[in-house]
């Protein structure tokens, strides 16, 4: 299968073996083999930012000097300080890889205490609060992609913050009686050891959004949903998914708009807003963690929102309750 069109990294002159261009080549393959398209995508473009820094430079020259000149220029570039650390951060992985394939030596790593260590920034949080989603739940769409974006914001909402590529994935066969079992397609390779399916209840408006807009054939096999297809490639996948997406989270923009939600409404949002939602109603950390798919529970912990003032109000009077206790006055 080849890639070129999506990845015009593989159609740049063939890289000296001791530079950053020669170690992402074979760190993208290795994502496409596996069918990590996605995110071999996210390291072509960390290249591209690399390569308008400094060109394909050799592992040698990437000192802690090196990182701190870079970090400066994609300030000045006006990235941000997280994208600041997810760059580095990939480039420190590289520089990992690296030294397995023996390319350059441990005593030259320039990461680490006291040398150079990835920025990190304060957690934007997304969530939206349970008033957010009352104002999008309630909605009337004016126009059938609307109807789409606002059912399967919702849907994603209600089943645990599934996101939109296992949406697109789930097969008639996931029904189980009250329920949709499925597997999060982005660990199906990850935890194959130990794979985690996360159990759905369908509740009445999941399964009112699934006899809408869902397949009348009901072959175990087949999609629920009718935007994927069979037998096609896996770029081909990728693309529909992104496509997907793209037309949920347009929609969802304008309906934000609409109801008057100053947050920026999207998928990834709807899986904030489930788990936060949740830690709000006071839901254990590891119930929502095995509701979200995680293997970590430090993934969980990033996705849980703060509490709402309102709420932090309420929890303050708490600490005075003995003025409402009379026999405690004397």
């Amino acid at each position: 299968m080849t890639y070129d069109n999506r990845f015009p990294i593989f159609r740049l002159p063939k890289p000296e073996p001791d530079t950053i261009l020669s170690v992402f080549l074979f760190y993208i393959s290795k994502l496409l083999n596996e069918q990590g398209i996605r995110t071999a995508a996210h390291y072509q473009t960390k290249y591209n930012v690399l390569a308008r820094f400094s060109g394909n430079v050799r592992f040698v020259d990437i000192d802690v000097l090196y990182l701190k000149r870079f970090e400066v220029w994609m300030l000045e570039q006006n990235y941000s300080k997280t994208t600041v650390g997810i760059y580095t951060r990939c480039l420190r992985a590289l520089f990992n890889e690296a030294i397995f394939q023996g390319i350059i030596k441990r005593e030259s790593y320039p990461f680490g205490r006291r040398l150079y260590q990835p920025p990190s920034s304060r957690n934007i949080k997304k969530a939206l609060t349970l008033e957010d989603v009352s104002k999008i739940y309630n909605y009337i769409p004016e126009n059938k992609q609307e109807r789409k974006a606002k059912d399967f914001w919702l849907f994603s909402y209600f089943a645990n913050g599934i996101n939109p590529t296992d949406i697109m994935n789930l097969k008639c066969k996931n029904i189980e009686g009250e329920y949709l079992v499925f597997e999060r397609a982005k660990t199906v390779n990850s935890t194959r050891l130990d794979p985690r399916p996360i159990t759905v209840f369908i509740s009445d408006d999941m399964r009112k959004i699934i006899d809408f807009w869902g397949n009348k054939n009901k072959d175990p096999e087949n999609y629920i949903f009718p935007w994927m297809e069979h037998n096609i490639t896996p770029l081909r996948k990728v693309e529909l998914c992104e496509l997907f997406v793209y037309s949920i989270n347009h929609w969802m923009f304008k309906i934000g708009k609409k109801v008057g939600i100053e947050k920026k409404v999207s998928t990834y949002v709807a899986r904030h807003t489930f788990s936060s939602i949740m830690k709000r109603s006071g839901v254990s950390t590891e119930f929502i963690q095995e509701s979200l798919g995680h293997t970590s529970m430090k993934t969980t912990e990033s996705y849980l929102d703060s509490f709402e003032k309102s709420i932090k109000k309420e929890y303050s009077q708490k600490l005075v309750a003995f003025k409402d206790d009379r026999s405690l006055i004397k």
